[in-house]
């Protein structure tokens, strides 16, 4: 399909501008690479579900420094071959990950063929007992496509089943985290200027969710899985761990909402100042800020959804599932309406209004759902939602002198400014952190434990 759809952007869908050098080269390396890295996602899915969580951040961190790596020296050296660069880099990044991921599984299941690792485990009485890890693989070549033995037809029905509704189920999920590269793919409403500048500024701004909010949300999916039933009603559940996963989910609401708040209210007045820092003064024109600024919003909205979304899909019932799968292709449908009609309106920010909307719908389909759940209940997890009054008081204050500090010192007193921003975010931080201090002696608490545990372990 990498290869297809590469050539029906080549070929099929040209535009009149002058393409760049190496353009051709650097889409279809983007095609193999795509190739390469999912030939390794059979290994991915196997390090997911047996807790691999520190592979997965070693080898994540190790790709971007090797993609860097390549990168800069390429372009340093001759810079107007850019699409060269980024190409080499996309490929060498995704070979060393696929690799890294076989060779890893490759010693660790010789290792476990020799000596039998063990894993500790703790019981009921605060001991702990060390036993065999189970492992089902036991040679790389497991990995690989094969066939299963099926007594009654060639294909098993239960999994046919299964790998359809998946497959639906990622088409949905596709449409409504990548709607809008389609729609500037399939319908010329961007030029090729403004959808370069679209994608800066939207890699630039998801950082946020790739290294604060995806955890969190990873995280709290895990968690939720562990301490919730899903075919059970909250009340004839264990009282202790509902409880305990309410005050989580809270916690965590809370969280998500603060550092989007800060987010929106800083980044209305600092949008310029990081687009400087970021690209120098050529992104620091009029478009450029005002998608840096749109997209402090859909930052927000993207946090909230990922912890209320988390929650619903790891405590849902599969009715309820299956009743999410046919809502999400009305959310998909909003989606690409909204994202089409708002493009045509209002330009680039058009997308991200759109997934603003995306954002919302789900917002409202998760917390419906947690309200529903807990409805006969003594608890309020989306409590956590409201900010505190001292909280939303600074944010105010900070919102209004960052915005005419912005508007008198910028962009001839750069540091001036930055510095009264610096002063605002201390200011706001002490408020949170007055009004929030059973998090951070829960998180100190936990951390404490956590360890200890390690020292007792080694």
């Amino acid at each position: 399909m990498s290869l297809l759809f590469g050539y029906i952007w080549l070929s099929v869908l040209t535009t009149s501008e002058a393409l760049p050098s190496y353009y051709t080269f650097a889409v279809w390396a983007v095609a193999l690479s795509c190739i390469i890295e999912l030939s390794s996602l059979i290994v991915q899915l196997v390090a997911s579900a047996f807790l691999f969580v520190r592979l997965k951040i070693i080898l994540d961190s190790i790709m971007i420094a090797i993609r860097t790596i390549t990168f800069v020296p390429l372009i340093l050296q001759n810079p107007e071959n850019a699409l060269l660069a980024f190409g080499v880099a996309q490929l060498v990044a995704a070979i060393f990950y696929t690799a890294s991921h076989y060779l890893y599984f490759h010693y660790y299941i010789k290792k476990l063929n020799k000596c039998k690792l063990k894993r500790r485990m703790s019981l009921k009485d605060s001991t702990d007992e060390y036993v065999v890890r189970e492992f089902p693989f036991k040679t790389v070549k497991d990995f690989l496509p094969g066939q299963l033995t099926n007594k009654e037809s060639y294909l098993d029905k239960k999994l046919t089943i299964l790998t359809w509704s998946f497959f639906r189920q990622g088409i949905l999920k596709q449409i409504l985290t990548e709607g809008e590269r389609l729609i500037m793919t399939v319908m010329p409403v961007l030029t090729f200027t403004e959808q370069g500048t679209y994608e800066i500024i939207n890699n630039l701004g998801s950082l946020a969710a790739r290294f604060i909010f995806r955890p969190i949300e990873e995280s709290g999916y895990f968690y939720f899985t562990q301490m919730v039933k899903r075919d059970k009603p909250v009340n004839d559940q264990n009282p202790v761990k509902i409880q305990e996963s309410v005050n989580v989910l809270t916690h965590l609401c809370s969280a998500v909402m603060s550092i989007g708040l800060v987010v929106l209210v800083f980044g209305q007045s600092y949008s310029s100042t990081l687009l400087w820092l970021y690209g120098g003064t050529k992104l620091i024109s009029h478009l450029p800020v005002l998608l840096m600024r749109a997209h402090c919003l859909a930052i927000l909205l993207l946090g909230i959804n990922g912890v209320t979304e988390c929650y619903s899909n790891a405590t849902a019932d599969s009715a309820t599932i299956n009743k999410s799968n046919l809502i999400m292709i009305y959310e998909s449908i909003a989606f690409l309406c909204a994202s089409y009609l708002f493009a045509i309106w209002f330009g680039p920010v058009g997308f991200i209004l759109g997934n603003c909307v995306n954002m919302s719908l789900r917002i409202v389909h998760s917390t419906i759902f947690i309200n529903k759940r807990y409805k006969d209940t003594m608890y309020h997890p989306l409590r956590g939602l409201v900010p505190k009054p001292m909280f939303s008081a600074s944010l105010l204050i900070a919102a209004l002198i960052t915005n005419v500090s912005h508007a008198y010192f910028f962009p001839d007193e750069k540091l001036l400014h930055l510095t009264i921003g610096v002063i605002m975010f201390m200011i706001v931080l002490v408020s949170w952190i007055y009004e929030h201090h059973d998090l951070i002696r829960l998180g100190t608490n936990k951390w404490y434990e956590r360890s200890n545990r390690h020292k007792k372990s080694d």
